[in-house]
């Protein structure tokens, strides 16, 4: 579904039904004594990375409601990430398909109606900006309705029912934010999150392989590659997403595996099967056997993970693979300009981050839909040299085999 499309349908469609549902809810604290919550619905319909920065929430959620029931809501092409956090039951995942108009909305339908039946008692509302979630949050009958709110700040109107309001605060990391939704559930200040910030490990999991898959996947790879047998591999992300303006130059990436070919190394273009025309570009500019497209290579973010495990170095736009990197063992460069590492950087000690603060970065906010009024000459990324990147990833590389890596 168009992400344009998208938007002017929440802010039409989901401004006008918010302020419906406002008129007909009481916001009060819904206080009655003795009342315990036993059934938690978070809902996180962002992006996959984002999944990985909410990883503290629900680790959260699970040490002071212990024994609560907990399930989650995404869209569909979310759930592997999800389920290989190991958060929450598989069966305990309620899943929307977004891929046309007609199918996300016969989906919001089938899933309200599960939703209503669970009989949930708390809903946790991670979304930002998008209303669909807060629609949710007030159709499902919890008690307790937490979610970002503006207060009094110029921000995107969500509708008055979330009875569990959080100020959201770009000065502070999005997983920290994820963690003052879960301490305002029993909250009764004004804003709800009034407490001195504690220092929680925000660090993800590290997902476990077993040597067997490991080196299944990297036999598949250099039988199906041959050009890069014997040499260690370097993966790069070009690609955008579906926030295109994220994107460090391609010709940048094609300068950087160029000279890392020339140092011995393999490269590969990782990304899915719609960033092939990208891919090939690239190929073509290195004009090398040992760079390899594997964009659509991996049917599963599994597999993309498993070759994360011998891979040397990571290099990538913001969005899902730097995250999904956190998970694993792989060292990463990652580019920021118009969303800032400060809010959305992985906890990762293995990740170098570039950022470019100009004087209009970050402009991709939870205050404008994350619709940037950049003309699309993101100079904030593509005034991130190659040959300071390069220069960082031989220092990165160089530290791995002097440890033995």
């Amino acid at each position: 579904m168009d992400i344009n499309f998208q938007r002017k349908v929440d802010r039409y469609v989901g401004a006008f039904i918010c302020r419906i549902f406002s008129l007909f809810c009481c916001k009060s604290k819904d206080e009655d004594d003795g009342f315990q919550a036993k059934k938690f619905l978070v809902i996180l319909l962002s992006e996959m990375g984002s999944i990985v920065l909410a990883y503290p929430m629900f680790q959260q959620i699970k040490k002071r409601y212990p024994g609560a029931e907990l399930y989650g809501l995404l869209f569909e092409k979310n759930t592997e990430i999800l389920t290989l956090l190991d958060v929450t039951q598989p069966e305990k995942i309620l899943t929307i398909r977004d891929t046309s108009f007609g199918v996300f909305a016969i989906d919001c339908l089938r899933t309200l109606n599960q939703i209503r039946k669970l009989k949930v008692d708390v809903v946790i509302d991670c979304e930002l900006f998008a209303r669909i979630s807060s629609i949710f949050s007030f159709i499902s009958g919890a008690k307790i309705r937490v979610g970002f709110h503006p207060h009094t700040q110029e921000g995107l109107y969500r509708g008055s029912f979330i009875n569990r309001p959080v100020l959201f605060n770009p000065y502070h990391h999005i997983s920290r934010q994820f963690l003052n939704l879960v301490a305002a559930i029993d909250s009764i200040s004004t804003p709800t999150v009034k407490r001195s910030l504690e220092h929680n490990n925000l660090k993800p999991p590290a997902i476990k392989f077993t040597p067997a898959e490991i080196e299944v996947m990297q036999a598949k790879l250099q039988n199906d590659f041959k050009a890069i047998a014997g040499k260690k591999l370097i993966l790069i992300y070009p690609g955008g997403g579906i926030l295109p303006i994220r994107a460090w130059p391609r010709n940048y990436y094609s300068q950087v595996a160029a000279e890392l070919i020339k140092k011995g190394y393999a490269v590969g273009v990782v990304g899915l099967a719609e960033d092939k025309a990208l891919a090939a570009a690239i190929l073509s500019d290195c004009n090398h056997p040992a760079c390899i497209d594997l964009t659509g290579y991996t049917r599963t973010i599994r597999e993309l993970m498993l070759i994360f495990q011998f891979a040397v170095l990571l290099i990538t736009n913001d969005g899902g693979p730097g995250q999904f990197a956190a998970l694993t063992p792989v060292p990463t460069i990652i580019f920021y300009g118009p969303e800032t590492p400060d809010l959305y950087g992985p906890a990762d000690d293995r990740a170098t981050l570039f950022y470019n603060p100009l004087p209009c970065s970050p402009c991709l906010t939870a205050y404008n839909h994350r619709n940037s009024p950049c003309d699309g000459n993101n100079l904030c990324l593509k005034q991130i040299p190659p040959q300071q990147v390069l220069k960082k990833a031989l220092e990165i590389l160089e530290e791995g085999q002097t440890a033995g890596g």
